[in-house]
């Protein structure tokens, strides 16, 4: 990055392309402008403007080379190369399917239930959806929170699931829905005033 000082007259003063330096060890004064020059923008500027793209190079290729982070996770069999970490992994998920495919067979339409996502408050809401979205794969229960702590209203990317006010609504996934007697939760906002 390059700073170029301007002084008030619009007269450079200064060009700055130390980055080790502070701007306050510069001799620079009220009303003076600073210019900005990003060489990572302004390269990315000039590859658009000749044509000329990033450099990619065939998936076989890397594949071939032994000094890549691929070789590396390959040789000491980490993250998707490591056999017995992805059959844990796909049988924990197979579970979690088969769980949330139990679950979902009792809800209903206009269910009341609780919403218990892991790091997040726990909420009460009424079940509005029930099935696949278009936006993620698996099921999912569409929901109209009690209060406005969604972040839809009913609609995802264009697509409408289901109808209420915006900010009552989210999408879910059946592990984290009980379904029950939970009634509404009354809030007298007049005691705040």
């Amino acid at each position: 990055m390059v700073l170029r000082v301007y002084d008030k007259d619009d007269k450079i003063v200064c060009i700055l392309s130390n980055n080790d330096a502070l701007l306050g060890s510069f001799q620079i004064d009220d009303g003076m402008r600073l210019h900005v020059e990003d060489k990572f923008l302004l390269r990315k500027q000039i590859d658009e403007d000749t044509g000329v793209g990033k450099f990619e190079m065939p998936l076989e290729e890397y594949a071939k080379r032994t000094d890549s982070l691929q070789a590396y996770l390959k040789g000491n069999k980490l993250g998707k190369y490591n056999a017995e970490e992805m059959e844990k992994r796909e049988a924990e998920r197979k579970k979690e399917e088969e769980i949330e495919e139990a679950k979902i067979t009792n809800f209903k339409l206009g269910d009341r239930c609780e919403i218990s996502v892991p790091g997040q408050p726990v909420r009460r809401a009424t079940i509005m959806f029930i099935g696949e979205v278009k936006f993620k794969p698996g099921k999912w229960v569409g929901i109209k929170y009690d209060e406005p702590l969604g972040k839809n209203d009913g609609m995802v990317e264009g697509v409408r699931y289901f109808e209420c006010s915006p900010k009552y609504g989210g999408f879910v996934k059946p592990l984290y829905v009980e379904v029950g007697d939970f009634p509404e939760e009354e809030f007298n906002l007049e005691d705040e005033l």
